[in-house]
């Protein structure tokens, strides 16, 4: 393909950053065929960047800022999902969309320190329009929320989380759908400060920190950040306790830990987010095809995460399965996801097969198992790689919403901070001559 300059592929990307997290803004709680083409383009082209090796070299201040300068706008137009009052959300609105505007104003200066400035900025941001989302919304009426704050203490009285029934939830009242460990990392926030979204606070600025930390806090890697704690619709999650912040910060430690040259202390990390959400095992298998992390590390992070969930397993193996494994399998779709299998239905009454959504995941995954082990990928293109498979699935889901989506968000803003200091042939395994495979180019 031709090369494109540097500024048409941040400019390419920026819109396309933008465009799908308008998208996700727009689509807590409601369905459109339009945001599910926009999610679905976004994914064809990532994949398209992923198979042709594109790399991005440079985020250039201008157009990052003049990209937040539309994230300002689209803050204050278009339409984002609250408990909260009407004025209230109002309110929130122009707290985001100031902080953006203030992060935008930050990077238009001739400082070298701007985009740490930025950085800054969007982090005390989010710090702030958090805090006004849990005061306005002290008690919003998801069952996500209900059920993290009631397993924090339950924890506290050394009961089972997965046989309890939820007090006052308006959805699911007799089930704790995440693995355990989601209640045990966020316990502390109900513990100390009487509500778990502070412990999901803490989580989204050490994924932020992480973010910059990956690109050795050079001025691409700062951006990325930036862009993170900006992206649209932020507000909403923090809100609702979706718990997608602590899988990034796990994620980001991962990838913060391997590419400081510690892979068998990432095992950690990525074993604390394998035992607090089931669809991070999807990730396993590209990363044991990665010479960087490699199979041993990766069985070693499935004994690990077995480990940390055998005590609530073993506690009531009946209640676990049915909690985490059968409810979801056989829950009912709901209208207002944005995926395909959802668009099949409303628009043209034919419900997928499981076998075919499946076939989609494990194609994809394969795929991406494949190229990871013919390529040999730095780490930039592996987080690219991840943020596919996991992109895949939410499409071909029966439920998928903001939260997932955003998490595959995050793993693109990693991929482009550690793209900063990637060299040909960075976090690889040097091959010999006969079975080496083509290195990734930047090419545009």
């Amino acid at each position: 393909m031709p090369r494109l300059s540097p500024r048409v592929a941040a400019g390419a990307l920026l819109v396309v950053w933008l465009g799908y997290f308008t998208a996700l803004q727009w689509s807590v709680v409601r369905y459109r065929l339009a945001i599910v083409v926009v999610l679905t383009s976004a994914a064809v082209l990532l994949g398209t960047a992923q198979l042709r090796s594109w790399r991005l070299e440079r985020l250039p201040r201008p157009l990052l800022a003049g990209a937040l300068g539309v994230a300002t706008l689209v803050a204050e137009a278009v339409p984002f999902f609250s408990h909260s009052s009407a004025a209230d959300r109002r309110l929130l609105a122009h707290l985001v969309a100031g902080t953006t505007a203030l992060a935008a104003l930050a990077l238009v200066t001739a400082s070298r320190r701007a985009p740490a400035a930025a950085l800054a900025v969007a982090t005390i941001g989010t710090v702030v329009w958090t805090a006004a989302a849990i005061r306005l919304s002290p008690r919003p009426r998801i069952d996500v929320w209900v059920t993290l704050q009631q397993a924090a203490d339950g924890l506290a009285q050394g009961r089972d989380m997965y046989a309890m029934v939820w007090r006052g939830s308006p959805g699911i009242q007799d089930a704790f759908t995440y693995l355990p460990w989601t209640a045990v990392l966020l316990a502390p926030g109900r513990w100390l400060a009487g509500d778990v979204r502070w412990a999901l606070l803490v989580a989204t600025l050490v994924a932020l920190a992480c973010t910059a930390a990956l690109g050795r806090w050079s001025p691409m890697a700062l951006g990325a950040a930036t862009l993170l704690a900006l992206a649209p619709g932020s507000v909403t999650q923090a809100e609702q306790a979706w718990t997608e912040p602590l899988l990034l910060a796990c994620l980001a430690g991962w990838a913060l830990l391997v590419r400081r040259g510690h892979a068998w202390w990432a095992v950690i990390p990525l074993a604390l987010g394998c035992a607090s959400k089931q669809h991070l095992a999807l990730l396993l298998p590209v990363l044991a095809c990665w010479p960087g992390f490699g199979a041993r590390r990766a069985v070693a992070t499935g004994a690990l995460t077995g480990a940390l969930i055998a005590p609530w397993f073993l506690a009531s193996p009946a209640d676990f399965w049915h909690d985490t494994v059968s409810l979801l399998v056989t829950f009912h779709p709901i209208r207002f996801a944005n995926t395909l299998f959802i668009a099949s239905r409303t628009e043209l009454g034919w419900t997928p097969p499981f076998w075919l959504t499946g076939l989609a995941v494990l194609g994809t995954l394969a795929l991406a198992c494949w190229s990871v082990h013919r390529r040999r990928p730095d780490l930039s293109a592996l987080l690219g790689w991840a943020a596919l498979v996991l992109l895949v699935a939410n499409l071909v889901n029966k439920q998928a919403f903001y939260n997932q989506y955003w998490l595959v968000g995050g793993l693109v803003a990693l991929a482009l901070a550690a793209c900063s200091t990637a060299r040909p042939d960075d976090d690889a395994v040097p091959m010999s001559a006969s079975t080496a495979a083509p290195a990734v180019q930047p090419t545009g």
